[in-house]
């Protein structure tokens, strides 16, 4: 079994504000992709594909994949105009042996061996799933006029997050697909917001959400950049915690 992640960091991220693509932008001081990636890389995964803006192919490979070593990043590959775009050169390198496909947006850097772990064994069941969370807030569906038209029950409504997994030979007939309806469906009016979504409207697959957590926030605006820090420092304590624990812990095993 041959599992791929493919690791999307092609954005602009214009609503951050900053000259600086958010993936690149210092989290803790060192860039927000890198977190996803030391994840992937610390994980069963057996190969990361890298998707960058045009251009930006070196400087992942000597800043990001070589200076801290990601050795599981096989390859990197310039994206897309669109986010479907960009998966779909992912898809494309990932090659016709993998068996699996984990696609993040790099722009997440809190995705968890946990959520890794749970998503192989959630794909091996049903062949495509999502992250996402239920949501907190009442949500009002709008009219064209901007009148609240109706209320979905709060407990069916899931806020979407990545990764985002699927059987390979699914996702890529899915996307091969869009590719192909690209045009009809942009007269339709049809956006594509994610990869669920292909795999809904063109294979007519049911997806399975899996319960991730309300820390995997994506970075799109500088109040979330502030956030990050504030969830990365409780990580920090609570990891500086458990080792003072287990230290105390081998000191009593020790005087035993």
């Amino acid at each position: 079994m041959k599992t791929t992640a493919i690791v999307l960091a092609a954005g602009q991220g214009k609503r951050m504000g900053s000259h600086v693509a958010k993936q690149y932008l210092l989290l803790k001081g060192r860039p927000v992709l890198y977190y996803s990636l030391k994840c992937f890389e610390e994980s069963a995964i057996d190969q990361i594909i890298l998707v960058t803006a045009k251009g930006q192919e070196t400087y992942c490979k000597k800043e990001i994949v070589d200076r801290y070593g990601f050795g599981k990043v096989t390859k990197i590959v310039e994206g897309g105009k669109e986010r479907y775009h960009s998966v779909a050169k992912g898809l494309d390198a990932a090659g016709p042996d993998c068996d699996y496909v984990f696609i993040h947006d790099g722009a997440r850097p809190f995705v968890t061996p946990e959520m890794i772990e749970d998503g192989l064994e959630e794909v091996k069941k049903h062949d495509a799933c999502v992250f996402g969370m239920p949501i907190k807030d009442t949500i009002k569906i709008s009219d064209e006029d901007g009148f609240a038209e109706a209320t979905p029950k709060r407990e069916l409504v899931w806020q979407i997050q990545t990764p985002q997994i699927f059987s390979y030979p699914i996702i890529k007939e899915a996307y091969d697909r869009l590719l192909h309806k690209e045009e009809e469906l942009q007269n339709q009016g049809i956006s594509i917001t994610d990869d669920a979504m292909v795999a809904e409207l063109l294979l007519k697959k049911k997806v399975k959400l899996v319960r991730g957590s309300y820390e995997n926030i994506k970075l799109t605006t500088p109040e979330d950049l502030e956030i990050a820090e504030t969830f990365l420092k409780s990580i920090n304590n609570n990891k500086n915690s458990n080792k003072n624990l287990q230290k105390n812990v081998d000191t009593k095993n020790q005087l035993c």
